[in-house]
């Protein structure tokens, strides 16, 4: 039996219907139910400027974050903790007692210690120990909260630095930035709340994994900014074609969305109505922000910036003018610290060379914020996804492994106890004696200096709460002021 004409008409019509139409449309009461719940926590939460209804849970210490992240992972051992014991015990095998239970990426059982040939003094009122690499960190040691005990989870690059951003080994979770901009929105208008600079020879090993918004809606995702006078590509007006003209395409296109987000609502249609606004407002305020010229001499030479030069020093500066702009969360990634040993890795002449590209700015950003009145309101974060081993590896040059169970990193500024030095690892830095914290608990004491509670910042995904410390991580409160 051939189909009538009417019946041809309505099979087209019921096949030009989405899955959403379906649910929304049919009769079955659990679909449309089903569609609403899933509905609810996306559009409500899909616009940048503005956080989750119901935060901060309690009064924050902080506004912003600048996370300085060492790709690689920096070898705590040559840089913050001296070790007599293994200048002392250099080129013998480490006692079995100090490897029971640990995990190493490389290392194949006959690697002998490594003493560091670095020279070490104590600095500030803290005393904190600061190596010959890192000179401009001796300005700033009362001002950092010193991590020391640090331990992961994973000792492979990718899933580590995905860890650490996320909570997770696995991509797709959300970053912590957009956990934040999720949760807490904005308080810029015309740039994104979570900005994204890059520096090194080349970009992280885990690449856009780090700075995605992962099943939050796509508005809350990282937004690298590239150096150069077009920060955001594709972001000019194509030629001939007039601010006012913009605005009216601007304009009619997010008419356009809405109706659709009205017919469909796909929580996605949102985020591209926020993001056409972006773009044209980040037309005027993007070029005026990368414009470093503006600043100070006195100011570039601080950081050892140089206006039209990409560079970790260039990166800094726009982290401090970022942040007076009023954007939530900004990670500089610089790579590569990763010092195995090698022609190209190795710890004689790459650490020294990677610690003067860094150095200066590190120390010169903490100390600019200070002066600005910035600091305490801002939190300012230094380190890897893990550390270095006490052993070395045979390789052609001297260089250490991945350790995941006794590192350092450094925090300032944002509530956290200046000068205080927090934990302690036992004389070879095998593992830690005193004060051990994980990448979890760092994470949870960071929302809280937010204003949030880890716990309470959750979505709901494939039927689960999921927030960015899992079902791990306790506030340190041991390091806040």
């Amino acid at each position: 039996m051939q189909p009538t004409s009417s019946l041809k008409e309505e099979m087209r019509s019921h096949g030009n219907q989405t899955r959403r139409h379906f649910f929304r449309n049919c009769g079955l009461g659990i679909g449309a139910a089903a569609l609403s719940e899933l509905e609810k926590p996306t559009i409500a939460s899909a616009q940048s400027n503005s956080g989750e209804i119901g935060l901060p849970h309690h009064a924050p210490q902080a506004k912003a974050i600048i996370f300085l992240f060492m790709a690689g992972g920096p070898s705590q051992l040559d840089l913050f903790n001296d070790k007599p014991a293994l200048r002392k015990h250099h080129g013998e095998l480490p006692p079995a007692s100090f490897l029971e239970g640990k995990r190493f990426a490389f290392l194949k059982g006959n690697e002998t210690l490594l003493g560091s040939p670095r020279t070490f003094g104590r600095y500030g009122e803290c005393g904190q120990e600061i190596s010959d690499l890192l000179p401009h960190h001796r300005s700033i040691v009362d001002e950092v909260c010193w991590l020391h005990g640090m331990q992961s989870d994973v000792f492979n690059h990718g899933p580590a630095k995905i860890f650490v951003n996320t909570g997770s080994p696995q991509p797709g979770r959300p970053s912590m930035g957009s956990w934040l901009t999720y949760g807490l929105g904005s308080e810029s208008k015309d740039l994104p709340g979570f900005v994204v600079l890059q520096s090194g020879p080349r970009g992280p090993r885990g690449g856009s994994a780090l700075w995605s918004s992962g099943f939050l809606p796509t508005t809350f995702q990282g937004v690298p900014f590239r150096n150069g006078p077009e920060p955001i590509l594709n972001l000019s007006s194509p030629a001939g074609i007039t601010r006012n003209q913009e605005r009216n395409f601007v304009e009619t296109v997010a008419d356009l969305n809405r109706m659709n987000l009205e017919t469909i609502g796909d929580s996605e249609i949102s985020t591209r109505i926020s993001a056409y606004e972006m773009a044209y407002q980040m037309q005027s305020s993007a070029p005026d922000l990368m414009d470093l010229s503006q600043e100070s001499e006195t100011t570039l030479k601080k950081y050892g910036a140089e206006p039209g030069k990409p560079s970790f020093a260039n990166n800094c500066l726009l982290a401090r003018r970022l942040v007076e702009r009023g954007v939530r969360f900004i990670q500089l990634y610089h790579t590569n610290w990763d010092h195995h040993g090698g022609p190209t890795e190795n710890l004689e002449k790459h650490l020294p060379d990677i610690c003067r590209e860094v150095d200066q700015s590190s120390a010169a950003l903490v100390r600019d914020l200070k002066e600005r009145g910035l600091l305490d309101e801002t939190i300012v974060v230094w380190g890897g996804e893990f550390g270095r081993t006490p052993m070395g590896e045979v390789r052609e040059n001297t260089g250490r492994d991945h350790h995941i169970d006794a590192y350092s990193m450094w925090v300032a500024g944002g509530g956290f106890s200046p000068g205080l030095i927090h934990g302690k690892t036992d004389e070879l830095g095998f593992g830690v004696d005193e004060k051990q914290k994980h990448v979890h608990d760092l994470q949870a004491t960071i929302l809280h200096q937010m204003g949030i509670n880890h716990k309470r910042l959750t979505y709901r995904f494939q039927g689960r709460d999921f927030r960015l410390t899992d079902v791990h991580g306790n506030v340190l409160h041991d390091l806040l002021t």
